[in-house]
């Protein structure tokens, strides 16, 4: 089983199994569990376009425990390329470790059918890089911008990338 947190209400994991889903009305705060998680904190207070948005005041402290149940259980936390919550977090840049073992990997969530490029970043405790998943690209170039996206379409996750990031997850392991 891998737990995802922070899922949108209508989220591609929900018809998947294997998951165990927390969006908002589950709250992934809650989640006190040990399978790796798949973590899709809120980024739009640490995106490059931050200074736009409408942020909670807790927030960005979504991001935080993100980072924390990943680094607990093993798994992956996606964010968008180049997110600010990187330093604060003290996560580390690609091609580097932590003292947790974890690494930052990029990838295009357009190779996985997201309408847009979407650059990403995605911070993985608990595997090796030379054992991620072959992924499966969609080839080609994505005209969409995200920022000229409707919310929902920006947030969505291409089941692709949902498919791919559950099987890498899955391979994660603490301890």
């Amino acid at each position: 089983m891998v737990a995802v947190l922070f899922a949108r209400s209508n989220s591609i994991y929900k018809q998947l199994p294997g998951c165990d889903v927390f969006d908002l009305a589950r709250d992934a705060r809650s989640y006190t569990g040990n399978d790796p998680v798949i973590a899709h904190p809120p980024c739009r207070g640490w995106g490059r376009l931050r200074h736009r948005a409408k942020v909670r005041a807790d927030e960005k402290e979504l991001a935080l425990f993100a980072v924390a149940q990943v680094q607990r259980c093993g798994g992956v936390l996606e964010h968008p390329w180049a997110s600010s919550l990187w330093p604060v977090a003290d996560l580390p840049r690609p091609g580097l470790r932590d003292r947790f073992g974890g690494f930052t990997f990029g990838v295009m969530q357009g190779d996985f059918g997201h309408m847009a490029p979407k650059a990403t970043w995605l911070y993985i405790v608990g595997m090796e890089p030379a054992k991620l998943p072959a992924p499966s690209f969609e080839l080609g170039i994505k005209s969409g911008r995200v920022e000229l996206m409707g919310k929902a379409a920006r947030e969505a996750t291409p089941r692709a990338f949902a498919l791919w990031l559950l099987d890498l997850a899955d391979r994660c392991c603490r301890g």
